[in-house]
């Protein structure tokens, strides 16, 4: 991947579209991270992409450690497993993207994943000796959205990892229930969202009396949820009722009202699709038993938005270090200065953008903080009297000189 800002074809823009009003799709745009196509559908250019390679890998990383296995599903839907559950039905599902095939018949784009995975798991599952099992993937999904707004918060067509788990009873899928519960805690903490982070009751429809999402504090966020001052419960506001107030032990007036983007979602979903799709196992008895079944999903073209929702102010975006496209945005200023950047950044490529372009260093320093690299490590004649670089920390706007070898040995 080319990391000379010379040698990219992307281009900073001072002025986002008008059409595009967000703050995030305005100042990914901006700062060339996505293209817009039409309204709720974005390309992702390479520094978008670098960002959501890091979120996954995050997503991937916990998700491994609780035994999960990554596979890939395909996009085109076959209707008659979905006829099965009524979602076929533009009355049940009224977000499907459906086709007629040349040779006859209909398929539909993918909204979500869960009959599929039920049915293919008839082929992989017999015996209560294959459960549990846990199967995830990061795939492209499509919903016929009335209204895509907030920039890429809000898509016909976005990014998702979803992960189906299968269990033998439903206290074998409350345990597992819990795991991936602490590892979406572990995820936005490292994707540096933990503070603002907070797992929400929401419905849990008919299969059980709640479920969980994950709600990111943010003005602009299209959920209004209520918690306690300590945040110890928080709510939807759909779930705010008499009823359930009252088992919780609290008043609607203890509640803070706020606005929040949801960033995750975790269901139980028993046996709503593993009965109605013959998804059965085998005990140790002999006899056939029926599937329970779990779902778990995190926007990952999302979760880019609200990252810039949230870590931008009016200079531009300021990326954690734990996604940002890379750690250091390198300028060298006159002849010496960037002959020694040159230097500097041979071999740590993967750390750093080094902007080489025939501007001046005022533009160079616009751009770096519009793109928002965690570091900006400026080499001149006057640092490098000092045998040193200026680091400056985006977020915080302090700049330091560090000495060349400290910088190298952080370059390990």
């Amino acid at each position: 991947m080319i990391m000379r800002m010379s040698k990219t074809f992307i281009k900073t823009l001072r002025e986002a579209p008008k059409e595009e009003t967000a703050t995030n799709g305005a100042l990914l745009t901006r700062a060339g991270f996505i293209h817009k196509e039409m309204a709720g559908v974005y390309d992702y250019l390479p520094f978008g992409m670098r960002v959501i390679n890091n979120i996954e890998d995050i997503v991937r990383d916990e998700l491994n450690k609780i035994g999960c296995e990554e596979m890939q599903f395909t996009a085109l839907q076959n209707p008659e497993l979905w006829e099965k559950t009524g979602r076929w039905s533009d009355q049940e599902v009224d977000i499907w993207f459906k086709t007629e095939v040349s040779s006859g018949g209909m398929v539909g784009l993918a909204p979500t994943h869960e009959e599929p995975i039920t049915n293919m798991m008839k082929e992989y599952i017999s015996s209560y000796k294959d459960l549990p099992l846990a199967i995830y993937q990061f795939q492209t999904k499509f919903r016929n959205e009335k209204r895509a707004k907030s920039g890429i918060m809000r898509g016909r067509e976005f990014l998702m990892k979803d992960l189906y788990s299968f269990h033998t009873s439903q206290e074998d899928l409350d345990k597992f229930y819990d795991k991936v519960f602490q590892a979406y805690i572990n995820v936005y903490e490292r994707l540096g969202l933990g503070d603002v982070t907070f797992p929400c009751f929401a419905s849990g429809g008919i299969f059980s009396k709640f479920s969980h999402e994950f709600q990111t504090l943010l003005p602009v966020g299209e959920d209004t949820i209520y918690y306690t001052k300590n945040k110890a419960i928080v709510l939807n506001k759909e779930v705010v009722i008499p009823e359930v107030l009252k088992e919780f032990g609290i008043k609607k007036s203890d509640l803070i009202e706020d606005t929040a983007a949801e960033v995750g979602n975790i269901f139980k979903l028993s046996t709503k699709f593993s009965l109605p799709l013959d998804l059965k196992y085998t005990d140790e008895n002999n006899e056939r038993r029926e599937i329970y079944m779990g779902c778990y999903g995190i926007g990952i073209s999302r979760l880019v938005g609200v990252l810039a929702e949230y870590f931008s102010d009016d200079k531009g975006l300021y990326w954690p270090e734990a996604v940002a496209p890379y750690k250091y945005y390198l300028i060298g200023i006159d002849d010496k200065g960037a002959k020694a950047a040159e230097k500097l950044y041979k071999g740590h490529e993967e750390l750093m953008i080094m902007d080489d372009r025939d501007l001046r260093p005022g533009e160079k320093f616009a751009d770096a903080d519009l793109i928002g690299i965690p570091y900006r490590v400026i080499v001149s004649d006057k640092t490098l009297e000092k045998d040193s670089v200026e680091i400056t920390d985006r977020k915080t706007g302090k700049s330091k000189l560090v000495s060349l070898k400290d910088f190298k040995k952080s370059c390990k």
